[in-house]
């Protein structure tokens, strides 16, 4: 019997995380969502299912150790192996100005967004190097703040900087546990987090301008690719934006 393949999805309750865990359970994968709202990590599973997948929500900080020490216990309790970890789970601080913020907002921050992927890799690297067959793929969520900033975001865009090394010395650590890891960096999708952008947000200017979004769909179905390559490919690195947003030139 084939082994069907198994993908961890943090921040898995809405946005992409929930629209990426639906697409990977299309695709044929059995799905882990995790997150901090049960009731909607619950419903993800329930659909992922309909799907044909098998599937489970788990509560986790993935900023504190032990919450992830017991989730990939969970994973490997219900599954046995595990093929995908899209460390997808970020927040941002308030949008005030830098020499305001508190440590409190920063390190809130810092915890989820970049504390919380190297704990998360450093857990499957376990699994995925002692499994058989050895290996597996990492997927981090980068976004367009890891290559430049918006006004007034600096927790953010520099743990959004930092993923990008986090990519790169993943994917060069992992060669010896043939685990591929590649990062996808997401322009204004059009979920709770981005979809504020149609209502107009501050530019480098000083302005407030609507900006163009897109369907996650569209960033779920680039995830499924990046997950369905074989372990001797891997996308190091995609930017998938709504087309419109002022990112290239001046905007």
């Amino acid at each position: 019997m084939t082994q069907r393949k198994v993908a961890l999805i943090t921040g898995g309750s809405a946005g992409i995380g929930k629209a990426s865990a639906i697409a990977l359970a299309k695709a044929g994968w059995d799905v882990v969502v995790t997150g901090r709202r049960k009731d909607l990590l619950d419903q993800v599973a329930a659909e992922a299912r309909t799907h044909g997948a098998r599937a489970i929500g788990v509560v986790c900080d993935v900023g504190k150790p032990d919450s992830v020490k017991a989730l990939f216990d969970a994973v490997m309790a219900e599954f046995g192996h595990l093929h995908l970890l899209f460390n997808n789970a970020g927040i941002g601080a308030p949008g005030i100005n830098l020499e305001d913020l508190t440590y409190e907002q920063w390190q809130a921050v810092v915890d989820t967004n970049l504390t919380g992927p190297f704990l998360c890799t450093q857990h499957a690297f376990r699994i995925m190097r002692d499994q058989n067959p050895i290996g597996g793929r990492i997927i981090n969520n980068g976004s367009i703040s890891a290559h430049a900033p918006r006004p007034n975001t600096a927790p953010y865009t520099s743990t959004k900087h930092a993923m990008t090394g986090l990519t790169k010395s993943t994917a060069l650590d992992g060669r010896k546990y043939n685990i591929a890891c590649g990062q996808i960096d997401i322009g204004n999708a059009d979920t709770d987090m981005g979809g504020r952008m149609k209502a107009g947000v501050p530019q480098a200017n000083g302005q407030i301008a609507p900006e163009a979004v897109m369907d996650p769909e569209h960033v779920a179905n680039a995830v499924v690719h990046m997950a369905s390559l074989p372990l001797e490919s891997n996308v190091l690195f995609m930017t998938i934006m709504a087309t419109k947003m002022p990112f290239v030139g001046r905007g």
